[in-house]
């Protein structure tokens, strides 16, 4: 798998309030670390069952306002999502045909979320902020597990 730099990039200039090339440095750095952004066409969501939670962002194109801001959304707050485990997926590629779009057939904007089972847990026509997906997150079964496991080891 492999991170989607030119989107990345592309949205940087609308999503961090920074100059060009300390935009293009930023967020190349941030994604780099973190890999949490990648495009559908790299992805097959199998090698997430069990092991991550894809938040898939779907629009017909790069341009969508929709997508734009739910992207400034999700950028904001890597590290929320890190800690839930979270991997975001984008596809605004709607001629591409990714098994994700495929699978899940949106029309225009859609958010998905997908839990660590493989089962799609809610399906969202607009932006939804860090804060309202974690919410629905920490209320998944295995969420609370996850909790309580890491209270049990001291984490």
């Amino acid at each position: 798998m492999k991170t989607f730099r030119p989107l990345i990039l592309a949205l940087a200039a609308a999503i961090l309030p920074l100059s060009a090339n300390a935009a293009d440095t930023s967020v190349q750095a941030e994604a780099e670390e973190v890999q949490v952004i990648f495009d559908a066409k790299d992805v097959n969501l199998d090698e997430y069952l069990w092991i991550a939670r894809p938040v898939l962002v779907f629009a017909n194109s790069p341009a969508d306002p929709l997508f734009i801001q739910q992207m400034q959304y999700l950028t904001r707050e890597l590290d929320e999502l890190r800690e839930r485990d979270v991997v975001v997926i984008t596809d605004t590629d709607p001629a591409a045909q990714t098994d994700v779009r495929t699978k899940l057939r949106p029309r225009g904007f859609m958010l998905a979320l997908i839990g660590k089972d493989g089962q799609v847990k809610l399906r969202k026509p607009l932006p939804w902020s860090v804060r309202e997906l974690t919410r629905s997150i920490d209320k998944m079964p295995i969420r609370q597990q996850e909790i309580r496991d890491r209270r049990a080891s001291g984490l």
